[in-house]
């Protein structure tokens, strides 16, 4: 048996999926705020929970940001370990000052 990695058929596809949901995500969230809000306000007759509904959408917006965010960090933070990489990391090399 190889000692090759073995890829996903399509994993360059789920990746790109993966990014294009925090795009939906972010909308998804921002408009269920909006809808909660123009709900709040119909039942209780007050204007400023309308806001407090954008508000937690724009909350939960920037929630699967950091979200997003921290998982790229940890699949970052794994690729330090690779021993191709970790090298260049603790030395500072840097593929763009090599070709000075």
């Amino acid at each position: 048996m190889n000692n090759e990695e073995i890829t996903p058929k399509h994993r360059d596809k789920v990746e790109a999926l993966d990014n294009l949901s925090l795009g939906i995500s972010i909308v998804v969230a921002i408009v269920l705020g909006v809808a909660i809000g123009m709900g709040f306000k119909s039942w209780t007759g007050y204007s400023w929970t309308l806001w407090l509904g954008v508000f937690w959408g724009i909350a939960a917006a920037v929630m699967n940001i950091y979200k997003s965010y921290k998982k790229a960090q940890k699949g970052y933070d794994e690729l330090l370990k690779d021993p191709k990489y970790k090298y260049a990391a603790e030395h500072g090399i840097n593929k763009i000052d090599d070709d000075d």
